[in-house]
């Protein structure tokens, strides 16, 4: 498998290591990632060349907005403003994951319906172009909804997508439903393993109904 973090870094509008990126994500609670998405697939994420992904860092990206400081602390709260009143027209949704995949760059279970996950893709995009304008590029420049079990790495020429897909064959775990009724605003960051974040604003869907 390739190095998902050397990707990051290396396409045009490049990630380094260490940096804070604002992100809006939508994060299932730790207990239901643990029980539901991290421990029957520990073995697989746990396997050489791969960064497994703990249950309180599992996430779904909805949006990479840019750097964290490249925007001013009033930029950030009239962010977070401008998504909670598009946010609370919003029907809340559940997001059904499958079983994982044996990726290129990672292992990652897909999600379905889409469309409700790509509205508040385009919905966060508009409200970040409603304050900050074309300073920052629309990442990713498609959606599909997915979570990561783990990441390739340094040593992702050690992961055998073969053997990976062998070892998923007879591991136990079923398609789950994740609620999404919160987008979460953060400062997310990644060392080349791991990704981690702060949380900088919480918005409910649907505050209006």
């Amino acid at each position: 498998m390739d190095d998902f973090f050397a990707r990051v870094e290396g396409r045009t509008h490049a990630w380094p290591p260490g940096r804070k990126d604002l992100h809006w994500l939508v994060v299932p609670s730790e207990d239901f990632a643990r029980e539901h998405l991290y421990e029957p697939y520990r073995a697989l994420a746990e396997q050489p060349g791969l960064c497994p992904v703990e249950p309180e860092w599992m996430h779904i990206t909805v949006l990479h907005a840019g750097p964290q400081d490249s925007a001013s602390a009033g930029e950030v709260d009239q962010l977070a403003a401008e998504v909670a009143k598009r946010a609370a027209d919003l029907t809340p949704f559940e997001l059904k994951l499958s079983r994982p995949d044996i990726g290129n760059v990672a292992i990652e279970s897909k999600g379905y319906p889409g469309q409700p996950l790509r509205q508040l893709w385009e919905m966060t995009w508009e409200a970040q172009r409603t304050v900050v304008g074309d300073r920052w590029p629309r990442i990713p420049s498609s959606s599909y909804p997915h979570l990561s079990h783990a990441y390739a790495g340094a040593q992702g020429h050690l992961a055998d997508r073969s053997a990976l897909k062998v070892l998923l064959s007879d591991l136990p775990g079923e398609p789950v439903s994740v609620p999404v009724t919160t987008l979460t605003l953060v400062a997310e960051w990644h060392d080349r393993r791991e990704i981690r974040w702060d949380v900088l604003a919480e918005v409910p869907l649907g505050g209006r109904r």
